[in-house]
């Protein structure tokens, strides 16, 4: 439910900086550090957003790589303390064996 209103809210951001690019078409001038030209309006209104949007989407793949990392670590820490702490107790990891026996066997039908 969460994702849906993510994306609706997208949608209406996306319908709102288009409007507002729509209604201003006037030619505007973009200054570089080699020299300036002259573009529409709504070309540089959408060009600033889709920047944003990718600098904002860059960082958060930066952010999430860095947590992945940061939950794997803990994953491998938490293991070796449980690990030392079985140890210092005395408890053993027993690992599971399934044995069959033979009156849990299926009955075969004729």
């Amino acid at each position: 439910m969460k994702n849906q209103w993510i994306i609706l809210l997208g949608f209406a951001f996306t319908l709102i900086v288009a409007i507002f690019a729509v209604i201003n078409v006037d030619p505007v001038t973009v200054n570089y550090l080699f020299g300036e030209s002259s573009w529409p309006l709504i070309l540089v209104i959408l060009g600033s957003v889709l920047m944003g949007g990718l600098i904002v989407g860059s960082v958060g793949i930066v952010r999430i790589f860095n947590l992945q990392k940061q939950v794997n670590v803990l994953k491998k820490e938490l293991s070796q303390t449980e690990a030392a702490a079985d140890k210092k107790h005395g408890v053993e990891k027993k690992k599971k064996v399934q044995t069959i026996r033979e009156n849990d066997k299926p009955a075969r039908v004729k």
